[in-house]
Formats: C-alpha cells, structure tokens, sequence
C-alpha cells in the first residue's frame, strides 16, 4: 500500500471510530464515514465494500498489530495502534482495551456488537492457537481441541466484559491474571 493510501484508509478509520465515541455502530452510516473522512465514496469503496467490511478490517489490524510485534520483537509497530510494549500477547491486548484506542470498547460495549464479536473471536481463535502452550497443565486430555480453544476464548471475553462492566478498575496486568488463573 502506498503512502496515499495508507493515509486514506487511516482518514476511514480515524472518521469510524470518531462516529463510534458519538453513536452505535448501527447508526453509522458509509455517507457519515466519508464526510468525517473528507472523501468520496467512489474513494471509500476503493478500500472498503461496506461498513462491515470496515468494521473487520479495524479488527484484523488489531490482531496484526499484536502478532507482528510478537513475532519479531520490534517495539513501535505502527497500524492503527502504536505502542512502546513487547508484553505477552494477552496482557497486550488488554493494555490496548483499556487505553480504548480507536474506541474499541464502544464497539464492545454497543448493543449490536454481535458482529464486532464475531471478528474479535476470530482473531481470538488465532491468538489462542498461537499460545495453546500457556494452557496446555490445566487441560485434560480427553478434551477435544476445539472445545479447549472454544473455552479459552470465551473466558477471555467473559473477562473482558466483566472487566469493562464493573468499571476496568484492575490493571491489565492484573485483569490478565485473572484471565489465566480461571482458565
């Protein structure tokens, strides 16, 4: 991707998740995304097919984000999120849910987060493989691996939400331990 386009998909998301901080995600809609963005449709469709396809591409640039920096160690990635951390995989991305970058935690916490879900969990399911090991002395051997990864991940976002409901008052270090002692 060039520099114009990079810049222009980063005028989307910044025009997204600013429309996010103000209204539900089912309220949004592409012509509030352009005019936010100041560009055209013909532009927004050149990168995007539809709102939702925006929505996925927000969030595999999370999970990219976090998978880069750990498979090679660099510290200042640049996506759409730039931090300084090279912690474990999960404690960095709760330090990314409670900075709220890019408003993630309005996408989690809309009524119709269904969908954000749904992409969060895939690129949960990723994360979780990729770490199978850290879980590996609480499982039981006669547990299928599906059922294991489906498990792992939805204590993560049983954790996530319980988190955010009761107002992030932990720290992510000490949310991510919670999330590995119950698993």
């Amino acid at each position: 991707m060039d520099r114009r386009q990079r810049k222009t998909r980063e005028a989307i998301f910044n025009a997204f998740t600013q429309l996010l901080a103000e209204k539900d995600y089912s309220q949004i809609t592409v012509g509030q995304i352009i005019e936010r963005a100041d560009i055209g449709r013909a532009t927004f469709y050149a990168h995007f097919e539809t709102k939702d396809y925006l929505l996925k591409a927000f969030c595999e640039e999370l999970f990219c984000h976090i998978f880069d920096t750990e498979q090679d160690g660099v510290c200042n990635h640049k996506h759409i999120f730039e931090c300084d951390g090279s912690d474990s995989a999960f404690l960095h991305l709760f330090q990314h849910l409670q900075k709220n970058d890019h408003n993630i935690l309005a996408l989690l916490s809309s009524r119709n987060n269904e969908l954000f879900l749904g992409y969060f969990r895939s690129g949960l399911a990723v994360l979780i493989q990729r770490h199978l090991s850290l879980f590996a002395p609480r499982r039981s051997e006669n547990i299928p691996d599906a059922f294991w990864q489906s498990h792992i991940a939805s204590v993560f976002v049983a954790t996530l939400r319980w988190w955010i409901e009761y107002g992030m008052q932990e720290s992510p270090e000490q949310i991510t331990e919670y999330f590995f002692t119950v698993v």
